[in-house]
């Protein structure tokens, strides 16, 4: 059953036609009555002019546009369009017999001064053809143009899902690592019987408030991120107690600012995992500063001089996917190591940066 979408468009479809070559009826009208005054002669010419017109119009927009020119068979194009010529200018021909003999009664003189010249036909014919082929060209191209776009769009919404789904998946991995790694330090506290105990719980709490309602946003004020590592650090000193060097530096936060969630803690927590003690004690030094859109964030932990540390892992590697999926060419991510250092930079431009998760 054709919907009722499909009629109103093929009725508009022939809505326009009608005007086009009712126009171009008028319009033969015009240019053949040039310097007459028999309207009925031009008028009668016109029309039987017409359905050679409309014939050669059809079969190049409608068989030879579509079938050869568009489908890069140029040969063919060619040489149908020569027939397509020569059929055309055969029948314009008689039409010139046509107004010589039916119109004028052979009287060459009686004919409309632009009839008496198969040159002026065949300029007034293929001139509407050309015109109505461009026409029927700009369609195509429109049509092929949206649908191209279209196709990109459905491709870029297919990446953007997929990187929504694997930046998800990340996650879920980053989540039991992070509270892995907590709940051993929580661990050490109770074995312990520590009094710090119930503080370190409530900063644990406000840890998986961040963790659980925080994160899955695409997107959360720097200052929030901030708070989040300090209060994970806070929870270190109480385990590494004077063990524990840190020094930390957050200067110029813009407040306007926003990041992906857990972009810095990965790095923090690989500093007290991975940092090696010296002279009995853990050195960590970490600043952050911001410039406009820009953020520069650094962190460095001491290690034994000869005992390279690559710092690998699950919380590490998926923040450098993190980073390429959600920064792209807007970060720089710089890790090395000297004899006493593992250092580690990270460099983000906020500003032209779209968020892929959700």
């Amino acid at each position: 059953m054709i919907s009722k979408d499909t009629i109103l468009k093929k009725l508009a479809t022939l809505l326009l036609h009608s005007i086009f070559w009712t126009v171009v009826l008028f319009g033969y009208t015009y240019f053949f009555g040039y310097n007459t005054e028999d309207i009925n002669y031009v008028f009668s010419f016109s029309l039987f002019l017409m359905p050679v017109t409309i014939g050669t119009t059809y079969t190049v927009t409608d068989i030879l546009i579509p079938k050869y020119l568009i489908k890069e068979r140029y040969a063919l194009f060619l040489l149908y369009c020569i027939y397509t010529l020569i059929v055309s200018a055969f029948f314009i021909v008689i039409s010139f017999f046509y107004g010589l003999i039916f119109l004028s009664s052979l009287k060459y003189e009686g004919m409309a001064p632009m009839t008496r010249s198969p040159f002026f036909l065949f300029v007034a014919v293929y001139f509407v053809v050309f015109i109505a082929s461009a026409l029927n060209l700009a369609q195509h191209n429109y049509k092929s143009t949206t649908a191209n776009q279209a196709l990109k769009n459905k491709i870029l919404e297919a990446q953007l899902k997929l990187k929504e789904q694997e930046l998800n998946y990340l996650k879920m991995q980053i989540h039991p690592h992070f509270l892995f790694n907590t709940l051993n330090t929580l661990y050490g506290f109770a074995l312990k019987k520590s009094e710090d105990t119930p503080e370190m719980i409530l900063k644990l709490s406000n840890l998986l408030d961040y963790l659980l309602y925080q994160s899955d946003k695409p997107l959360v004020q720097l200052q929030d991120e901030i708070n989040h590592i300090e209060d994970y650090v806070t929870l270190e000193k109480m385990r590494f107690r004077d063990v524990l060097d840190i020094s930390i530096d957050f200067q110029n936060i813009n407040k306007n600012i926003q990041v992906a969630p857990m972009l810095f803690i990965p790095f923090v927590e690989n500093s007290f995992k991975h940092g090696q003690i010296i002279d009995q004690k853990l050195s960590i030094h970490m600043s952050l500063t911001c410039k406009d859109h820009e953020i520069y964030f650094s962190i460095k932990n001491s290690i034994l001089p000869g005992n390279s540390n690559d710092h690998k892992g699950i919380g590490l590697s998926n923040i450098k996917k993190r980073l390429a999926l959600a920064y792209k060419e807007h970060h720089l991510l710089e890790i090395a190591e000297n004899e006493n250092w593992h250092i580690v930079k990270l460099y983000l431009n906020t500003k032209n940066t779209t968020a892929y998760e959700s």
